[in-house]
């Protein structure tokens, strides 16, 4: 179930890395390298952190190929992608519910605080998206007033709590995971963001 989640973040944030660069026009060549650091930017983040080296991509193909056919494919079905902005926002938010638990569960196998595992959840989480937005010249998501890197804490939070009950791990993973998909849909569809400094 944990390669299983890594898998499927890894495909989520690689195609929204595809929809931003096509929406910014870019090559094949640069549509590869955004779907690639959106992918594994968070992840590379995250074992650098604790020592894993070298990262998981590096030891693991199918992570390299895993990107190149989801690039691929989306570029070839971008047509079918109705709404391109949904889209994004979709996968993208299904990227970060995948990795936050996958970081969080990462941070457990290397012996650390609850606290400092939520934060390494938080971290592989949104560090692909950020790298993206950065390359593509816009303000990463994670520094507007959206609920982004606080679905990722309360996704980690309940990961703990649910984990102190008798319940088997594959369905902590899937509820910690929804719970970050769904605050953040909530955030959006709700409009609550967090308070701001600005008038």
């Amino acid at each position: 179930m944990f390669y299983a989640l890594d898998i499927l973040g890894t495909i989520a944030f690689a195609i929204s890395g595809v929809l931003v660069a096509i929406s910014k026009r870019m090559d094949l060549f640069g549509i590869l390298i955004i779907a690639s650091v959106t992918a594994v930017g968070g992840g590379t983040l995250r074992d650098v952190l604790i020592g894993e080296t070298p990262v998981s991509w590096m030891l693991n193909l199918n992570y390299i190929y895993v990107i190149l056919v989801t690039t691929f494919l989306t570029i070839l079905f971008k047509s079918k992608i109705d709404y391109l902005r949904k889209s994004l926002f979709l996968f993208d938010t299904i990227g970060i519910g995948l990795y936050t638990v996958v970081g969080v569960e990462k941070g457990i196998n290397a012996g650390l605080d609850p606290i400092i595992c939520i934060a390494l959840g938080t971290m592989s989480a949104c560090f692909g998206g950020v790298i993206r937005d950065i390359l593509c010249n816009e303000i990463p998501v994670i520094f507007r007033k959206e609920i982004y890197a606080t679905a990722c804490i309360i996704g980690g939070l309940t990961y703990f709590l649910i984990k102190k009950l008798p319940v088997d791990d594959n369905i902590v993973f899937i509820i910690s995971g929804l719970v970050v998909i769904v605050v953040r849909l909530l955030a959006v569809r709700f409009r609550i963001s967090l308070p701001s400094v600005y008038k």
